[in-house]
């Protein structure tokens, strides 16, 4: 089973394409500025090119997160580990709370357990993002990524 979804990475490289284009465009203002003669001027243009250069490592290092985290879902699913949330379901699909606290309690008795386990973290990460804590969900699929 190929997890890589088309969508969602096309949108991804067309958000990412117009980002590029803003931080070309702010660091093309930041030279102009770092031309001028007047100390402000200067000193404006230095702020600026510090700007696109905070974006692109940024960029990088949500990408370099993407891909890690892909490679893990794919290993895992090799394995046939993949997190599977069964439970009541809302109308949109969703896991009811009931149901998205029964399966966090079970992905974070895995962290106890195998605190240094990426696998426990990847499936945490999975159980805050069914149970609506996007913020949980990336730190805990960062830390994944660390172990990994």
């Amino acid at each position: 089973m190929k997890l890589f979804r088309k969508g969602p990475f096309l949108a991804a490289v067309a958000l990412t394409t117009l980002v590029a284009l803003y931080f070309a465009f702010v660091a093309q203002r930041a030279v102009w500025f770092l031309q001028s003669t007047s100390v402000t001027g200067k000193a404006l243009g230095a702020a600026l090119i510090v700007l696109p250069l905070i974006g692109v490592w940024y960029l990088a290092n949500e990408w370099r997160l993407g891909a890690t985290v892909q490679a893990m879902a794919n290993r895992l699913d090799a394995q046939d580990r993949l997190p599977l949330h069964d439970g009541a379901r809302t109308a949109s699909g969703r896991l009811t709370d009931e149901a998205a606290q029964a399966v966090y309690e079970v992905a974070a008795r895995g962290v106890e357990e195998a605190p240094n386990d990426w696998a426990a973290w990847f499936h945490l990460g999975f159980a805050y993002d069914a149970a609506g804590e996007r913020a949980l969900a990336r730190t805990s699929l960062r830390h994944a990524a660390d172990l990994y």
